[in-house]
């Protein structure tokens, strides 16, 4: 590693969608990439309930209005016979599914339709063996790649009321951060409303609070690469409008637009680009299929919570794209999930470990040359046309589970800090009313006279998600004072 010449690792981790699905139809540039045949659009398929093969086709749905399923027992029934299983899974565990919905469930976005990861995938290292870390959703995905483990946990809350709500909250295992901290490299985690890593219960200690900083200062903090954070994690925009995480049904241009917004801020610095590796990848595939079966796994410890999964299989293979100049534009074949990054991490800067899965795991590093590239990929542009939703009520209202979850866990910080906490509890608490959804409905069926009729709900979402928000900025602002509080006290002394 003494020859690695990158100084600061950028992680931009998406949502909810899968490697066929998202760069699959890059087979098309690199005949060895393990994606979609576009010329045997008939080579894989799934079968419905009905007996109808559905076959993998291209698409150029932006918003899915019905999200599939993906709890851990969900994934299992999916890739289960071969990955045979995800349109059927769909159709029997999500409500109201029509044909089209189902073929969406198999579908690709074809050459070049989103822009921004067919562009970097077509100048960079795209990994075709990059799989979740779990069969399962989000959150403990997201916990593996920022500890290596979800202590036992697979599942999420579906709802603000959940009964095992603070089981969800016991992330109380040592993370990335803290290694980080350990040695003295500098972090900051940048995000747009609520970072969903505080969930990990170490991030709410003050020193570690104090590194969070809202996106703006992302974009600000690119302009001088010797400030620059060795590690940095960007947490997209999760609620309300103009959503740019990827989780259905919130337009894939959006979270287009962000990894282009990333990348060109990155690049706009000489400096800074030519000692960055930035990591594009998602957390886990949404439900959404691809055709390679994931493989096993090792358990990264011997916690398991309520579930009787094992740990000992990953889940569904992700897209995941190595960025800089010291990479080549090829297809990466090593295995690797979440944990690869990390395994990177301890390797380079000589952390501590972080459990058996990552101690096992293959480490990105072996991407990265030592010969630097010039002449690269200079900006990425997304059409502003491309950016405006052709459904807009579905990036209003809270349609996901995702967004249960964060409300949910907004819930029960805001009731740990107590009674001045009460205000921020009853607004995301507070529940939407039957005559607010019937003139919502009213109001989508009837556009001419809709905006009034809408009006009452499209507020309380906005109130609800507000609340949410300030419960996390609130917490990371008074942290930031304390820190700031307690060097002022060491600079009198």
């Amino acid at each position: 590693m003494n020859a690695d010449p990158i100084r600061h690792v950028v992680l931009l981790m998406l949502e909810n969608h899968s490697f066929d699905q998202m760069l699959g139809s890059l087979q098309s540039e690199y005949p060895e990439l393990d994606g979609v045949d576009i010329e045997s659009p008939s080579a894989r398929f799934n079968v419905d309930q009905s007996g109808n093969k559905i076959f993998q086709a291209p698409t150029i749905e932006q918003q899915l209005e019905r999200d599939p399923k993906h709890e851990t027992e969900n994934v299992l029934a999916q890739i289960a016979n071969g990955n045979a299983g995800f349109v059927n899974d769909y159709q029997v565990n999500v409500a109201g599914t029509t044909a089209t919905n189902r073929q969406e469930v198999m579908g690709y976005y074809p050459p070049d339709y989103l822009h921004a990861l067919y562009q970097l995938g077509k100048n960079f290292t795209v990994c075709d063996r990059w799989f979740s870390s779990l069969p399962g959703p989000t959150w403990p995905n997201r916990f593996f790649a920022l500890s290596g483990t979800s202590s036992g946990e697979v599942l999420m809350p579906e709802g603000l009321r959940h009964p095992r709500l603070g089981e969800f909250t016991a992330q109380d295992q040592v993370t990335l951060f803290d290694r980080l901290n350990e040695v003295g490299k500098s972090w900051k985690v940048y995000f747009y409303d609520f970072p969903i890593s505080l969930l990990l219960n170490h991030q709410r200690r003050v020193e570690n609070l104090a590194c969070y900083s809202p996106i703006k200062n992302f974009f600000t903090a690119v302009q001088n690469e010797k400030h620059f954070p060795s590690f940095v994690f960007i947490e997209p925009k999760y609620m309300a409008a103009d959503e740019n995480d990827d989780h259905p049904p919130h337009n894939v241009f959006k979270a287009e637009k962000l990894i282009a917004d990333v990348y060109n801020a990155i690049r706009s610095n000489d400096e800074l680009w030519e000692s960055t590796l930035l990591v594009v990848s998602y957390d886990e595939h949404g439900g959404f299929y691809d055709h390679v079966e994931p493989p096993a796994a090792v358990p990264p410890d011997s916690l398991r919570g309520d579930s009787n999964f094992g740990f000992d299989r990953l889940g569904v293979r992700v897209p995941a794209i190595l960025i800089s100049p010291w990479v080549a534009a090829r297809v990466e074949k090593t295995l690797f999930d979440h944990t690869s990054l990390l395994k990177y991490l301890i390797d380079k800067w000589q952390l501590a470990p972080l459990g058996a899965r990552t101690a096992a795991a293959n480490s990105i590093g072996i991407a990265i040359r030592t010969q630097k590239r010039d002449e690269l990929l200079p900006f990425i542009r997304i059409p502003y046309t491309q950016l405006m939703p052709g459904k807009p009520e579905l990036e209003k209202e809270d349609i996901s589970t995702h967004h249960d979850a964060i409300h949910a866990f907004a819930l029960f910080l805001a009731r740990a800090e107590g009674a001045a906490a009460e205000g921020l509890v009853a607004g995301i608490a507070r529940g939407a009313g039957a005559w607010m959804k019937l003139k919502a409905w009213l109001g989508r069926e009837l556009q001419q006279i809709g905006r009034w009729l809408t009006k009452s709900l499209d507020s309380h979402l906005k109130d609800k998600n507000l609340a949410t928000t300030r419960v996390a900025t609130e917490q990371i602002s008074n942290a930031q004072s304390a820190v700031a509080s307690n060097a002022s006290d060491v600079v009198k002394l």
